[in-house]
């Protein structure tokens, strides 16, 4: 087939090679965290506050009059709260993590020849340098592994945080490497000390082995203190008499952190984008950042997963190394990149 005639399937869908587990949060002692039997799961609970008022008002509302009479009709809420208990200063978030070989094999194609040439491209790519094949993207990932990126916001003040992480396989520990979190940066990805932990993330990615890894991050925040699990999406957001302002995820009744979230985490490695100081963000096709209201990678730029991956596969060209491990990183997340049909 000419290289002309090569079109994108209009059906095309990848599965997530870097695949976590919820999160289960529980609470302990430092000094203990080598003790498993010492640690108790934390469950939410509901509590209801009195709040001020203290958004920003419109013009018609800041009459000193009316804003007196809004101070003085309480603001009623009820929200979910997840906290240590009292004897225990330290939170410990465990989940599982899958990694799985295979990048670039669709698991949904209806074009044989796009198909082809796609996993030829990818190949390619994994094999230019077989010593360090998925060396970079492993090496960022394992990075966001050992620096406790995972944890959001409980790692914010943490006194102490330690990682430690466990190769299992067939149901038995083969391997446990231990990581000062706060000494690796959540800024740049220079860091040594990870190499061990990127080589086997390698060895998934490229599915030589599967790859089963149990981690556990502790971070010494203090005695009772609030920790953050995921916040529920209420989509029936219809007025409701007595509705809770905030819902936290659980399992059952324990504190969890929702998988999305652990592996937006995993995959903030995107520093490949164009921009003054580019702080990593996480491996989405426009580089959407949706605290920020903004994509790093529009089309027009012709930096995007999109345009990126037909000038990769459909022509020919050869993207500079730091968009190849973008493109890459992409279909490592998974996702549906069929061609959309023109209405």
């Amino acid at each position: 087939m000419a290289k002309s005639e090569l079109t994108t399937a209009s059906v095309l869908a990848f599965e997530r090679k870097i695949d976590p587990s919820d999160a289960i949060l529980s609470a302990g002692r430092w000094d203990a965290r080598r003790n498993t039997a010492a640690w108790r799961p934390i469950e939410i609970r509901e509590k209801s506050i009195r709040g001020t008022i203290s958004n920003r008002l419109k013009a018609r509302d800041r009459d000193p009059a009316r804003l007196d009479a809004s101070i003085q009709s309480p603001n009623l809420q009820r929200v979910d709260v997840a906290t240590l208990f009292g004897d225990t200063d330290t939170l410990k978030v465990r989940f599982t993590l899958r990694i799985l070989g295979g990048t670039g094999i669709p698991s949904a194609c209806n074009n044989a020849a796009y198909q082809s040439k796609l996993v030829e491209t990818i190949r390619a790519y994994v094999d230019r340098d077989k010593k360090n094949r998925f060396e970079e993207l492993a090496k960022r990932y394992a990075t966001n592994i050992a620096n406790a990126r995972f944890l959001w916001r409980n790692r914010l003040g943490a006194e102490n945080v330690e990682v430690v992480v466990s190769h299992v396989r067939e149901g038995v520990s083969q391997k446990t490497l231990m990581f000062d979190a706060l000494q690796f940066s959540l800024l740049a990805f220079s860091n040594d000390g990870v190499d061990e932990l990127a080589a086997l993330i390698a060895d998934g990615l490229a599915g030589d082995r599967p790859v089963l890894l149990d981690i556990a991050a502790y971070a010494r925040v203090g005695d009772g203190q609030e920790v953050f699990p995921s916040q529920e999406l209420i989509l029936d957001k219809g007025e409701k008499k007595g509705q809770k302002s905030k819902t936290l995820y659980a399992i059952g009744d324990v504190a969890a952190i929702h998988s999305q979230k652990i592996g937006n985490a995993l995959r903030t490695i995107d520093t490949w984008y164009e921009g003054d100081n580019a702080s990593p963000i996480a491996v989405e096709p426009y580089g959407s950042v949706t605290s920020q209201g903004k994509a790093c990678r529009p089309p027009k730029g012709k930096k995007d997963f999109y345009s990126l991956l037909d000038d990769w596969v459909l022509r020919g060209n050869i993207p500079e190394l730091a968009q190849q491990h973008f493109v890459v990183a992409n279909l490592v997340r998974g996702g549906v990149f069929g061609e959309a049909e023109q209405g």
